[in-house]
């Protein structure tokens, strides 16, 4: 059991009531001075310094099974902020299992940093948790943030940040699916991947009034440091504008900038392959891009048999984002995992962020638990040691985003063909630029290899939208690339779907 599953049963806290008193609140350090630069002065500074491995908590600790982590969670009623008149409060995880390095987290408040200290009495525990030996290497392994901007008094659970750079995000009336990162380093490389580690965090204490929470973070990592800025609005959707500041400790080729982490096992395009009785299991269905030159680009995900890696080569994108456009049960027909309530996440650069690629790697996996999909901003120029680069960004979580031009695509299905070969079918959502009469609507579909029919354009009953599909005959080849889309009076009608069909 990885990551992902252990998480799901462990974020299934929603909503916790307020409490007007309560135990002793957590052990807060004299004050330090803090200011909006004080985590880049460290970060540029560490940078200066040979890297050093953090320290990590007992072998006892990170022996633990799964069974055993799950029996100890954090006391709600020891929250930070949990006695004061705040909007927010702020849980912590205990370390252990596939979290051995504690990170550390101070509030700040009127311009001084209070570090948080760690106390086991903070957590509750059931009889399957052992006893572990104590010292001075325990922390926490990350923390929650709860917010009250539904309903006085009620904090619903609104993000996590723990392991590595990793974080998740919710909308409102949504379950957590994907991840994003800080950063993302030589991605499916044959060296392998460096994953860079948020070491410590500092939370600005909000106004009572506040609906808006600003959380600083120091990253740490053998080629590079870097100091974020999360200034986080919860609601449908969640919105969190970005500011990275990284700096460089030796030459680095292959950076992944606003990298998301997601989860593609199955849907119509390969549904051939598995033996399962819902329909489609995904955290995200789909990559949409909206590049330089205002093409809405969409590009369902794959599970292939081998690793594939796809770069959309742009000039200073609009944005990108994984999106699960899979919106109904009917969809999944999973009461356990509702995949259906899982948010899409939408990359929106501030500023120029040059020339480079959305790049997209799907891996092969045979489990769900197992996250797949990585897509991020690739810089067409790395970072050289010594030099250091700053980035602006929001994310949007959500359910039913709506990026780009064009009637979007709702889903894609490929299967046997009557006689030979495959067909593939795409589903477009209606619009009111859509005609009433379809034979209006130029259809055009493009292949790397092998023979494609013209198509057949019809309206779907269920949707509402029109249907277009195509058959195509892949004869020797072992990799075909698609591109197909809607257009009138030579005019974009939909977006441009693209896809990648392996033999």
């Amino acid at each position: 059991m990885l990551r992902r599953e252990f998480l799901t049963s462990l974020m299934a806290l929603a909503a916790s009531p307020a409490f007007a008193d309560g135990p002793d609140a957590l052990p807060l350090a004299k004050g330090q001075p803090f200011d909006d630069q004080t985590v880049a002065r460290m970060a540029r500074a560490l940078a200066g310094k040979a890297y050093k491995a953090p320290p990590q908590v007992p072998k006892a600790w990170q022996d633990l099974s799964y069974d055993e982590y799950v029996s100890i969670w954090f006391d709600v009623r020891h929250a930070l902020l949990a006695n004061q008149d705040s909007p927010l409060r702020v849980d912590f995880f205990a370390p252990g299992l596939y979290f051995p390095t504690p990170v550390t987290t101070h509030l700040v408040d009127q311009g001084k940093a209070h570090q948080v200290g760690f106390d086991l009495e903070a957590f509750d525990k059931t009889d399957k948790f052992p006893s572990l030996p104590i010292d001075p290497t325990l922390g926490y392994s990350g923390l929650r943030l709860r917010s009250d901007y539904a309903s006085p008094g009620i904090h619903q659970e609104v993000a996590v940040f723990q392991g590595a750079s990793y974080f998740r995000a919710i909308g409102e009336g949504d379950i957590y699916g994907l991840s994003a990162r800080g950063l993302a380093l030589n991605t499916a490389e044959p060296t392998g991947e460096e994953f860079p580690e948020f070491r410590q965090f500092w939370i600005e204490k909000p106004h009572p009034t506040s609906g808006t929470f600003r959380l600083h973070a120091l990253l740490d990592s053998p080629s590079c440091t870097g100091a974020y800025r999360f200034e986080i609005t919860p609601g449908q959707p969640l919105v969190m504008e970005v500011e990275a500041q990284i700096f460089a400790r030796e030459d680095m080729a292959h950076i992944g900038l606003a990298p998301l982490t997601s989860m593609f096992y199955f849907d119509q395009t390969n549904r051939d392959r598995f033996s399962d009785f819902r329909p489609a299991v995904h955290d995200s269905d789909g990559l949409l891009i909206e590049n330089g030159a205002g093409e809405t680009l969409w590009r369902p995900l794959a599970n292939p048999r081998n690793l594939q890696i796809s770069a959309f080569v742009d000039d200073n994108p609009r944005g990108f984002g994984l999106m699960q456009r899979a919106r109904r049960f009917g969809d999944f027909n999973d009461l356990e995992a509702h995949y259906h309530r899982r948010p899409g996440l939408w990359v929106e650069p501030r500023g120029d962020w040059g020339k480079g690629a959305v790049t997209l790697v799907e891996i092969p996996t045979d489990k769900e638990i197992y996250d797949n999909i990585v897509a991020y901003w690739r810089p067409s120029q790395g970072l050289k040691a010594g030099t250091g680069h700053t980035l602006r960004y929001r994310l949007t979580w959500g359910a039913d985003q709506a990026h780009g031009a064009g009637l979007p695509v709702l889903n894609t299905a490929i299967g046997a063909a009557f006689d030979t070969g495959l067909i593939a079918a795409i589903d477009f959502a209606p619009g009111p630029n859509l005609p009433d009469d379809l034979s209006q609507v130029e259809t055009m579909v493009r292949a790397s290899a092998g023979r494609v029919s013209k198509g057949v354009l019809q309206r779907n009953p269920e949707t509402g939208g029109p249907r277009f599909a195509f058959k195509f005959d892949p004869g020797e080849a072992q990799l075909i690339e698609f591109r197909a889309d809607l257009k009138v009076n030579g005019t974009p009608l939909s977006e441009t779907w693209l896809y990648r069909w392996t033999a």
